[in-house]
C-alpha cells in the first residue's frame, strides 16, 4: 500500500501545482492584455492615419489620370 500512497501523493501534488500554475498564467495573461492595450490602440491610430493618407494620394493620382484636377486636362504621356 505504501507504493500506491506514494503515487497518489505525487499525482495529487502535480494536480495541485497544475491548478496553481493555471491561475498564475491566467493572471499574467490578463496583466499582459492590459499592458498591450495602449500599444494596440496606438497601432490602430497609426494604421488609420496611414490609410487616410493612402486614400488621399490615390484620389490625387486618380484625378490626374481622369483630368479632374484643377490644372485642366490630364497631361499626355511622354
Amino acid at each position: 500500500m505504501g507504493f500506491m500512497d506514494t503515487l497518489k501523493k505525487w499525482f495529487g501534488t502535480a494536480k495541485d501545482q497544475a491548478g496553481e500554475m493555471t491561475e498564475k498564467a491566467k493572471d499574467v495573461a490578463e496583466d499582459l492584455g492590459e499592458k498591450a492595450k495602449p500599444m494596440v490602440d496606438k497601432a490602430k491610430d497609426v494604421a488609420e492615419d496611414a490609410w487616410d493618407k493612402a486614400k488621399d494620394v490615390a484620389e490625387d493620382v486618380k484625378d490626374r489620370f481622369d483630368g479632374d484636377d484643377e490644372g485642366g486636362e490630364a497631361k499626355p504621356a511622354e
